[in-house]
């Protein structure tokens, strides 16, 4: 499996994660901000959307059908709920997190003056009331780790680079990103760059 990846990009992380976590033994193709994919995977993802996941002839994009596809392809440990109830609740979870979320990585990352400034409380006053929903359990809602965790992990990894330190969360938030960080498989899965964004807990 070949998987393109940037070593940067949050939605690339999550990926990873589920790559670490699962042992799939993958070779990963790191990709700059403005690279394009080579012509013949343009043909098939004409948006140039990374991270694109490659299974010898199947072309998997964007990142929640790739966590989704290895999830299946790769049933052990399993990241989504067996029974249908819990699996749409999951993934209207991920949706949320998706649109309320990531949807405020590109403002956060660009810099722009009252727009970045808008996205970071929008980002902090939302971790902070949900912070009663990390308190629940081990994990989101969970006693095992699902596709929602292995989604909220790269966004609480980046706080301290966006200016929301984590620190100055609620105790739960804090505790489950930590609970999150030492999980030998999130720390295989840290690019170089993304090692440099905050210190590792002591496992």
């Amino acid at each position: 499996m070949k998987l393109y990846s940037d070593p940067m990009g949050a939605d690339s992380h999550r990926v990873r994660i589920v790559i670490a976590e699962k042992s799939i033994e993958t070779v990963v193709r790191d990709m700059g901000a403005e690279e394009r994919l080579p012509a013949e995977l343009l043909t098939v993802n004409p948006y140039n959307l990374i991270p694109m996941m490659c299974d010898r002839d199947v072309m998997i994009y964007p990142a929640r059908t790739i966590l989704e596809y290895l999830d299946e392809r790769f049933p052990h440990p399993p990241f989504l709920p067996p029974d249908p109830i819990a699996r749409a609740r999951m993934r209207l979870a991920l949706y949320r997190i998706e649109r309320d979320w990531y949807s405020l990585i590109p403002d956060l990352e660009n810099r722009i003056r009252g727009k970045t400034e808008k996205c970071r409380s929008q980002l902090k006053d939302s971790l902070v009331g949900s912070s009663e929903l990390f308190a629940a359990k081990p994990f989101f809602l969970s006693d095992e780790p699902t596709l929602v965790d292995i989604s909220v992990a790269p966004i609480l990894w980046r706080l301290d680079s966006w200016e929301i330190p984590l620190a100055t969360l609620p105790a739960p938030v804090v505790d489950y990103a930590e609970r999150l960080f030492r999980r030998p498989a999130f720390r295989a899965s840290l690019s170089a760059g993304e090692r440099r964004l905050r210190p590792l807990p002591v496992p």
